[in-house]
């Protein structure tokens, strides 16, 4: 039985590269995509980094935040006018580096809540208790700040 390295076990980033000409190419597939393909490469949880092509820069978060804006203006927004507002007024505020923190770990509470829903599991009841616990955390937290709902 042959040994794996660390190096060998650990899964390697995925490399899209952005050119000037607004282009993304895949250097896993070596073709281009599209902002819908990386899209679903989130939604597969592939591990992967946009990188301008010419700079070298990481713009890994500019093109997720393009995704948002596309998914935002189509269908149904999942941030209403005063989440966005909110978020806001975190920027250059003393708490802004905690904001994303926290976001961050709510997010990861609400996916871990949300596999019982998926199989079915979790009762209405129990939805909006998780709902209510979420709002009071959130009110708690904008609170702190001197900001209220």
């Amino acid at each position: 039985m042959q040994k794996t390295s660390s190096k060998d076990s650990k899964k390697s980033q995925r490399v899209i590269k952005k050119y000037p000409n607004r282009r993304l190419y895949d250097t896993d597939t070596s073709t281009y995509i599209t902002l819908a393909e990386i899209k679903q490469l989130v939604m597969d949880s592939e591990v992967f980094s946009v990188v301008d092509a010419k700079s070298g820069e990481d713009i890994t978060r500019s093109i997720l935040l393009q995704i948002i804006l596309e998914e935002e203006a189509n269908g149904s927004p999942m941030f209403t006018t005063p989440v966005l507002s909110h978020i806001i007024r975190f920027y250059g505020h003393a708490m802004q580096g905690m904001m994303g923190g926290y976001l961050e770990k709510n997010m990861q509470a609400l996916m871990d809540m949300q596999a019982p829903m998926v199989q079915g599991v979790m009762s209405n009841n129990m939805f909006q208790q998780m709902q209510e616990q979420m709002q009071k955390q959130t009110e708690q937290f904008l609170g702190t700040f001197g900001l209220k709902r």
